[in-house]
């Protein structure tokens, strides 16, 4: 991490990223997005927690240049040949893994920057100038887990660190329907309703035992895309403003809620 001037407190973000089209589409979404990029304030590195980096133990990305993933298929070649160049950040990483401690934290050299990440950045930093290292997350914990391990990382949004979860509070991918004329599912509805309700309650215990909440077995057959939304919101702090970037939903069973926190 450089030394230049940084604010008191970083806000946290949480993007629901959808298709990787979204990587290569201009959308309400990715112009949301881009306007996000436009607001934050200057920021030292960033701190990604994609849901498509979803491990038994923890993992941070320690190399200096991280890859591009192309993690999908039957897509166009453009989303194929589509490079997110940005550096890593070696400093950040073992720094991650001195706060998560005495959590076994791995240095992982293999990974990189998947399309939870690269997907969303493409548009918030389309030139990749600034760092990116990202946090695998550990399938074994439960919810409450989940909150008490990333609250210890919360000093980084004082060093200049942008801490951005990317996954979909609801995704449900055997349910989607692209019928523009198609109604959203109730179920799905009902969760997205209910989350943001207890986000703006600073309800976190009601978040993390989220699948007792109203459409969550439908919404959230597998927990890997809601939870780096569950790792945003346990970082909210109680001064902290609410501020929704974007909503919606694709293919009816998708959520694009996005929000930012500080």
């Amino acid at each position: 991490m450089t030394s230049n001037s940084v604010p008191h407190k970083m806000p946290v973000v949480f993007l629901g990223h959808g298709t990787p089209m979204n990587a290569i589409e201009t959308n309400k979404y990715s112009q949301a997005w881009q306007q996000l990029g436009l607001n934050l304030p200057k920021l030292k590195a960033i701190l990604a927690i994609s849901a498509h980096w979803y491990t038994q133990g923890i993992g941070v990305t320690a190399m200096q240049h991280p890859k591009t993933i192309h993690d999908f298929g039957g897509f166009p070649q453009a989303l194929f040949d589509f490079e997110y160049p940005a550096e890593g950040d070696t400093e950040l990483a073992k720094k991650i893994a001195e706060l998560l401690s005495p959590e076994q934290v791995i240095l992982d050299q293999g990974w990189g920057i998947d399309h939870g990440t690269w997907s969303v950045l493409a548009h918030v930093y389309p030139k990749a100038d600034i760092p990116v290292v990202q946090l695998s997350i550990d399938s074994r914990l439960s919810g409450q887990e989940h909150v008490k391990l990333v609250q210890k990382l919360s000093e980084l949004r004082k060093q200049g660190v942008l801490i951005l979860g990317s996954g979909n509070v609801v995704h449900n991918l055997y349910k989607m329907n692209w019928q523009s004329d198609a109604p959203n599912y109730d179920w799905a509805v009902q969760f997205d309703e209910s989350v943001k309700e207890h986000l703006f309650a600073r309800n976190i215990d009601a978040l993390a035992d989220y699948m007792h909440l109203p459409g969550a077995h439908l919404s959230v057959p597998t927990a890997e895309h809601y939870l780096p939304f569950l790792y945003i919101a346990a970082l909210m702090e109680q001064d902290d403003p609410i501020n929704i970037l974007v909503d919606g939903m694709q293919g009816k069973s998708i959520s694009m809620f996005s929000v930012q926190i500080g």
